[in-house]
């Protein structure tokens, strides 16, 4: 599969490097050469120095051949305009990232003329995030799959945990819910547990759930009741909008701390219910004058990774319930975690998920079932995956318990005509199903593939 990127930045990168650790054929196209060496030495790909809105530096790409062609250079007309030009020349597919929220709300009237197979917008998928975070204040990190009916929620075991020095039958014996656990970072390593496994201070556990059936689980350990009530948010920018935005929908009271005075008299034009205050997020007086210490929630979306690791680390100083920090850069995060900063996003990172969901979904082969989502996990250790089920095959039909499956793969979940599975030996999958699988294992493309041998 033929795939040509525009834009050697975060996202382009980072799509460039796990793309090409999959065995696509990857052509990078960036106007600065510096950037493309970097690159070059550091991928088995093939790169292209110019403007990916020329034809002539297109046709050099060969994107008259390509499959599909992602457009994520720095603006957003650069993008549409290249995936235009793609479609024209010949693509197949074509994927802008769009990060404006005047030209992302047009998308629907747009999307069709230029021809556009998908567009992403890394700020808005950020804040869905970081809202599904705020929803369950004692989780990590929230996925959604089966369009919102299932939660993969991350989740840390702590001295006072209930779970802590129970084996994973006795929690499901225990607590009588259909919850499953769905991998287990120790340490260093990650695994896919069984029935065996018993949790220990300090693991990270993914849970795969419904909503309300996760609501109970946590009830019952006697996790925190209240909900995120103040939620204070550091900086400005479109994540903070479209954050602000959901969050008023549930009965939050935000408050916004932005530098920047015109930024400020705009977002309090768009967002008349949420409190914006003009000054630097950074100046510890400022916060503690505008009460982070009775916040239940801080979230830090300046444009520095280093401002928001600050910010973060102070509001653990001022014991705030719940703290989440975009961090871009992969180092930075893992370092952060070491900190004791629980909830990381990162802009590339939702981004990236969103598009290899698409490519392992239209890349070409005999599949019996489509990937329509993919999240990575723990330090992108472990992938989950959605996957549709389209056509009767070898393991529809079959109980779970005679699937042989490798160890590595799990099956968290099926959802079948409005209804979730957490399955059991007993279930089977059938046509039309969705079924989520857990994996630490990367470039899953088939259903087959967790099969031990094929029926």
């Amino acid at each position: 599969m033929k795939i040509v990127i525009i834009g050697d930045g975060k996202v382009g990168r980072k799509l460039a490097a796990q793309l090409s650790e999959e065995d696509y054929d990857i052509v990078l196209i960036d106007q600065n050469a510096g950037k493309l060496k970097e690159a070059l030495n550091q991928m088995d790909i093939f790169c292209i120095t110019g403007n990916g809105a020329d034809a002539e530096v297109q046709k050099e790409a060969d994107v008259p051949h390509a499959d599909l062609v992602i457009a994520c250079a720095s603006t957003d007309e650069l993008n549409m305009m290249s995936c235009l030009l793609a479609k024209r020349l010949g693509a197949r597919h074509t994927i802008a990232r769009v990060r404006n929220p005047i030209y992302y709300r047009q998308m629907g009237l747009l999307k069709e003329d230029l021809h556009l197979s998908m567009a992403v917008n890394p700020e808005l998928a950020v804040a869905h995030e970081i809202a599904r975070v705020l929803l369950f204040p004692d989780t990590s990190k929230v996925e959604t799959f089966v369009k919102g009916r299932v939660e993969l929620v991350e989740f840390p075991i702590r001295s006072d945990s209930k779970l802590k020095d129970l084996s994973l039958a006795e929690i499901y014996q225990r607590f009588q819910v259909r919850i499953l656990v769905c991998a287990v970072k120790r340490g260093k390593d990650v695994f896919i547990p069984d029935g065996h496994t018993v949790l220990e201070e300090g693991d990270r556990i993914y849970i795969a759930s419904t909503h309300k059936t996760l609501e109970k689980f946590f009830a019952a350990l006697g996790r925190r009741v209240d909900k995120v009530k103040n939620v204070m948010i550091c900086g400005g920018g479109s994540v903070s909008f479209y954050l602000a935005s959901q969050l008023q929908h549930a009965r939050m009271h935000i408050k916004i701390i932005e530098k920047d005075y015109a930024r400020c008299e705009q977002l309090t034009e768009l967002l008349p219910e949420t409190t914006v205050i003009h000054g630097d997020a950074t100046d510890h007086a400022l916060l503690l004058e505008e009460g982070i210490e009775d916040a239940d929630a801080m979230v830090a979306l300046t444009g520095m990774d280093e401002e928001n690791i600050i910010l973060g680390l102070f509001a653990k100083t001022k014991n705030v319930p719940k703290i989440i920090v975009k961090v871009n850069e992969d180092s930075r995060a893992q370092m952060v975690e070491g900190m004791g900063i629980d909830s990381i996003v990162s802009a590339k990172g939702v981004t990236a998920d969103a598009i290899l969901s698409y490519v392992r979904a239209r890349k070409k082969s005999l599949k019996s079932a489509n990937v329509e989502t993919l999240y990575r996990l723990v330090g992108e250790r472990v992938e989950a995956l959605e996957f549709i089920i389209r056509e009767e095959c070898e393991y529809t039909g079959v109980p779970l318990k005679d699937l042989e499956t490798k160890p590595e793969y799990l099956i968290a979940c099926i959802g079948r005509k409005g209804k979730i599975i957490i399955p059991s030996g007993e279930d089977y999958m059938q046509v039309g199903d969705s079924v989520v699988v857990v994996t630490t294992k990367r470039g899953t493309e088939d259903l087959r593939e967790i099969l031990v041998r094929q029926r």
